[in-house]
């Protein structure tokens, strides 16, 4: 079949199932949903359904990125718009069916937002909501509203267009095209996109490969394996274009084995590619032939850096190697190779559908486009985020993520994973661009963003990250394998009040000497945020140098925690002692007060989350002179 009758036939399925008769019920069943309980959800529709003899069309979806609200689940009746509803629980499900599917009671007390043309009394528009109206959807455009196992429903919203039109130019006009648009690689480094398979197409060897890098190992990340789960065929299109643009046969996909949903995802997608003539032999009657395989990896970060990873391709250990040579001129198996990561390749897609000029609008001057991030930590609304580049943090903190909860007050942003750097509240102002965070000591990295309140101490973050590199260091460099150890040793002698002024001086050197020598950018870029906290929160560095404390109260060698029972709020309903694990909280239900056994107490504060009374407190202060009523 030629692509136009492809398109159309998958065109007039999609329009069969808008237009048909039986409602349709969207679950979003990503990694997110399900731990949220989704899966039981989605039983309990197919369960209730049945029971009422009610004929509806149940799709599984990926995530639209409210990770905060979920499970969520769409209701969509003909002629009505788009419902979108939140924290949807098992026991819920009868009552939506019973109120809305039966009766045609919208629920408007359990609904986010409508979908879609026309109003429903009582339910706001679900893209009006300050979460999602500054967003700008270029990678996530068909995450949850898509079966993300359906290649029509890819092919019906413009899927494989942007390759139907790029097997129509020449490599060279493609590669132009990609560099007219201004993308950079969203994997972290943010080098031009175009100019990469510029340097690969130009090499003289004729066999060439071509690699999606997968592997997103930051702590708090997930824009790469919502998109596979969401829409992984958005992102084999682009890898599709990129082979015909540099000259590749071969392709791989580098995916860490901790994604099994992904994966599965993938391989479904790419089964569904070669029935469509999409893979293999002369795609679309092109002669280019190209395929793609799966490598699965088993989670060392290291492997995200691309000779590391090239490395564990071919069978070896994820190790780095020295460049020069760059892989674009001797990378797999001393092959030219081109890399990039799941969201550059999404956004080829659509570039290639839509134009370069239409992409550059976007963004800023050196900046192109949009940007997912995830947002986690003490923010409202967490989840998965595509914003427009140029937008200021505070916009994405407080507009998009509905701020810090709890009244509390924002005291940083770790921005680029464990290679990124903390910027505190006074900076809220600075644009999102590859440019303004690196000037101000963070990067842009993969996408992930941890937000911290005044409850964090930013010398115990720094701690934390620096022992996540520790730990995934391959130990091949010297200044990697000794030098961030040796920082992680001065970090916890000054969290245990045993640091001096001079160790500021020694973190200092080391980091420098850690960057400037190290192989690959994990060593480089280790000591992001030892040099981000140092240069932002000195004075509590001070503070646990001088005054042998920790203002925020983490740290546990300089501060010392007691929980105590107020016994005039006490009512004795035993959640607490339900929730000990050491049996340290005493007492019978029904006659107050309880009380806590010191020395069996861990200080887990597992009490204090279950107490519905505030009748459990925690007290701090310095571990050299705590008692009772500090």
């Amino acid at each position: 079949m030629t692509f136009a009758q492809i398109k159309e036939k998958a065109r007039a399925e999609w329009e069969a199932l808008e237009r048909g008769e039986r409602p349709r019920i969207l679950i979003g069943t990503a990694t997110c949903g399900r731990s949220a309980g989704a899966l039981d959800v989605l039983e309990a529709f197919k369960t209730e359904l049945a029971k009422r003899g009610i004929d509806a069309v149940i799709m599984q979806v990926g995530c639209i990125g409210l990770c905060y609200a979920e499970p969520l689940v769409d209701i969509i009746k003909k002629g009505q718009p788009r419902i979108c509803y939140h924290h949807v629980t098992p026991e819920l499900v009868s009552e939506l069916i019973d109120s809305y599917l039966i009766k045609g009671n919208p629920r408007p007390d359990l609904a986010l937002g409508t979908i879609g043309d026309g109003d429903v009394e009582g339910i706001p528009r679900l893209f009006d909501l300050p979460t999602l109206k500054p967003q700008v959807r270029f990678v996530l455009r068909n995450c949850g509203h898509i079966d993300p196992e359906n290649i029509n429903h890819y092919i019906a919203n413009n899927g494989y267009a942007g390759l139907a039109k790029a097997l129509k130019m020449r490599p060279e006009e493609v590669i132009e095209e990609i560099k007219k648009s201004g993308l950079r690689g969203r994997g972290g480094a943010g080098f031009p996109t175009g100019l990469k398979w510029e340097f690969c197409r130009k090499s003289p060897e004729k066999e060439k490969y071509l690699i999606c890098n997968a592997d997103e190992g930051d702590p708090g990340a997930f824009m790469d394996r919502s998109v596979l789960e969401g829409d992984p065929h958005a992102v084999l299109e682009g890898m599709v274009i990129a082979a015909h643009a540099i000259g590749a046969r071969q392709g791989y996909v580098y995916c860490r084995a901790e994604y099994p949903l992904a994966l599965e995802r993938l391989r479904t997608a790419l089964q569904q590619m070669r029935e469509y003539g999409f893979l293999g032999e002369n795609i679309l009657g092109s002669g280019l032939d190209f395929d793609i395989e799966i490598k699965e990896g088993a989670g060392a970060f290291v492997c995200g850096e691309e000779t590391a990873l090239m490395a564990s391709l071919e069978g070896r250990r994820g190790m780095p190697c020295p460049r020069p040579p760059f892989p674009a001129q001797s990378g797999l198996w001393g092959k030219p190779t081109n890399i990039n990561n799941v969201e550059t390749f999404a956004n080829v897609s659509i570039i290639m559908a839509k134009s370069s000029d239409w992409y550059a609008s976007y963004g800023t001057g050196k900046s192109k486009g949009t940007k997912t991030f995830a947002l986690a930590g003490k923010v409202k609304h967490t989840g998965l985020i595509e914003i427009s580049m140029g937008i200021t943090l505070r916009e994405l903190i407080f507009d998009i993520g509905g701020g810090v909860p709890n009244e509390r007050r924002l005291k940083a942003i770790q921005i680029g994973g464990p290679s990124g750097g903390c910027l505190p509240e006074e900076l809220l102002d600075v644009p999102i661009d590859y440019e303004s965070l690196r000037e101000h000591g963070a990067i842009m990295g993969s996408g992930g963003v941890i937000v911290l309140d005044d409850t964090a101490c930013m010398v115990d973050v720094a701690k934390y990250f620096l022992d996540f590199t520790a730990e995934e260091s391959c130990g091949k460099c010297v200044p990697c394998r000794i030098g961030i150890p040796k920082m992680l040793q001065i970090l916890e002698h000054i969290t245990s009040g045993e640091g001096t002024e001079e160790d500021l001086v020694r973190l200092r050197e080391l980091a420098e000497l850690v960057s400037s020598t190290s192989l690959c950018a994990l060593g480089q870029t280790a000591p992001n945020p030892v040099r981000s906290t140092l240069r932002y929160f000195k004075g509590e560095y001070l503070a646990h140098i001088y005054h042998k404390t920790c203002p925020a109260g983490v740290c546990p060698g300089l501060v010392q925690h007691k929980i105590k029972i107020d016994p005039e709020l006490c009512q004795a309903c035993d959640l607490c002692r339900k929730a000990c694990p050491t049996g340290a909280i005493q007492g019978i239900p029904g006659k107050p007060p309880y009380s806590i056994d010191d020395s069996l107490c861990i200080r887990c504060e597992a009490c204090l989350e279950v107490c519905p009374f505030d009748a459990i407190q925690k007290l701090t202060g310095k571990a050299s002179n705590y008692g009772d009523d500090t």
